[in-house]
């Protein structure tokens, strides 16, 4: 009877293990069938930067951009007077903040306290400092 049990113990366990190797197969085949789309997405992408460098390269020539230049924009050659040195330029003027001058003017630019933050200041304890 035991021998017996044994046996049919062993069949399931083999009819088990067989079941979970073919899983492990089919599992195995689809991931390698979506590691080849991915393989094949990747060179499609890959082909299409290609294809904009071509493309970017084409547009940016400097034959054409020169035509271009030279039919859609009203430029004039550069003259000797445009060209100055360094010290020539004149400095940058500091920024005027000129809302801020006026409140100051006006005697508005002072913080003020609001009313209800002098009574809770009054009220919370001083911590004492490191």
């Amino acid at each position: 009877m035991i021998v017996r049990f044994l046996h049919i113990a062993a069949i399931g366990a083999l009819v088990a293990s067989a079941g979970y190797a073919y899983s492990i197969k089919y599992d195995t085949i689809y991931l390698s069938e979506q590691v080849a789309k991915l393989k094949a997405q990747v060179q499609r992408e890959k082909d299409a930067i290609a294809v904009l460098r071509a493309e970017w390269q084409l547009l940016t020539r400097p034959d054409r951009v020169q035509a271009l230049a030279a039919t859609h924009l009203d430029l004039q050659p550069l003259s000797v007077r445009q060209i100055v040195r360094l010290q020539d330029v004149p400095e940058r003027k500091p920024e005027v903040d000129a809302i801020g001058r006026k409140l100051e003017d006006l005697g508005l630019a002072a913080p003020t306290a609001t009313p209800g933050a002098a009574d809770a200041d009054a009220r919370t304890p001083s911590t004492p400092s490191r």
